[in-house]
């Protein structure tokens, strides 16, 4: 199997959630079965949606490709990057990386595509939002997206930073709030966009009406590398269109 290099630390508990999801989904009956995984994680790196929104921030670029060519000489065989907002730089690493990186992003597209959604919810930071990378690898696999109103999309920028970065528990209420906005659109699956948003799935045990880009990002980190995935792993996508989030 190919070692899987993961540029970690963007934030730490997405990238604990990742590793976690990689082991889960591996079919494996002894340790030797799992994947070999080289882990950088550098939570110095600049915050990612600081830049986007603003240039004159510090430039994370220079840390993250530092960090794809650690892997590579650490004998990386594919790097995947639990961090959906870092995909702005994607195309700037793959120039620099001698190995192929996963694109979590196109990964979601396809996805969705083979299980027939037309219309997804998109929950992300603002500086993913911004960039139009989701829409744009959604338009191109004819899905159409649906993003939040300027009030739910403030609701998930604090949960992000202020509640899942800050160690804080989740505001259901206001996950609700956002979810239900989305599901009154004609919304048939909400992606969980930003890998601190996988933190929410299992803090709130989100059912399968979501689909969570770390699952994606992990499914095909787990066939890149040549191991066997689980079968229960194959499908990602179900549930009913437009129920709300019950809250227990």
């Amino acid at each position: 199997m190919k070692i899987l290099g993961v540029v970690g630390g963007l934030g730490p508990l997405a990238t604990a959630c990742f590793m976690r999801r990689c082991v889960e989904m591996t079919d494996a009956e002894s340790d030797q079965e799992h994947l070999e995984i080289a882990l950088l994680s550098r939570p110095s790196t600049p915050d990612r949606t600081a830049y986007i929104l603003d240039c004159s921030q510090p430039n994370p670029l220079p840390a993250l490709a530092d960090a794809v060519k650690t892997l590579e000489g650490l004998g990386a065989g594919c790097i995947a990057i639990p961090c959906v907002t870092a995909h702005y730089f994607f195309d700037a690493l793959q120039q620099v990386a001698g190995v192929p990186i996963l694109n979590a992003l196109e990964e979601a597209a396809l996805c969705l595509q083979r299980e027939g959604v037309s219309k997804v919810g998109i929950l992300a930071t603002e500086g993913t939002i911004r960039t139009g990378l989701l829409q744009k690898a959604f338009a191109h696999r004819g899905i159409t997206s649906v993003m939040p109103d300027w009030a739910n999309q403030r609701r998930v920028m604090d949960i992000i930073y202020r509640h899942v970065k800050a160690g804080r528990p989740v505001d259901a209420i206001a996950f609700a709030q956002v979810s239900d906005g989305l599901w009154q659109k004609g919304c048939q699956q909400i992606l969980l966009g930003c890998t601190e948003l996988s933190v929410v799935r299992d803090e709130l045990h989100l059912d399968s009406r979501y689909l969570d880009v770390l699952d994606v990002l992990a499914r095909a980190s787990v066939l890149a590398c040549g191991a066997r995935l689980k079968s229960a792993y194959k499908a990602l996508v179900g549930g009913k269109e437009g129920e709300a989030l019950r809250l227990v």
